[in-house]
């Protein structure tokens, strides 16, 4: 067997933190969910059971959570701090697919929220 992709994935991973332009954004913060998708080896896993031979999810929890509690003007700032952490952390992983949503942007409409979206390859 060949394995062409493998991925790990943490799904909609909520955070309450201060993000933002605004001074109120800083001050109380706001709603915040992430999505992450890294690119991992998984084929030794997939052959031992062997904890040891995959990607820790929570670890990687552990560096979206630091990353997401340092506050910062723009999202986009906040998504190149997870994805420089996570290729700092795990050698292996070869590429990143980030979304941060914030649920509440201050901008008038009634929405489930405004996000960026990025690819980081290393």
């Amino acid at each position: 067997m060949t394995v062409k992709e493998s991925y790990i994935h943490l799904h909609n991973l909520r955070f309450h933190a201060y993000h933002g332009v605004l001074a109120q954004e800083r001050r109380t913060g706001g709603e915040f969910v992430v999505n992450v998708r890294v690119a991992y080896p998984l084929r030794q896993a997939m052959q031992t059971d062997n904890v040891d031979d995959t990607l820790n999810y929570a670890e990687l929890f552990e560096i979206i959570n630091k990353e997401m509690q340092t506050p910062s003007s723009l999202l986009e700032h906040v998504a190149g701090r997870i994805g420089e952490s996570i290729f700092r952390h795990f050698a292996q992983v070869s590429s990143v697919w980030l979304t941060i949503a914030k649920k509440n942007p201050p901008m008038g409409a009634d929405s489930d929220g405004a996000a960026v979206e990025v690819l980081l390859e290393r």
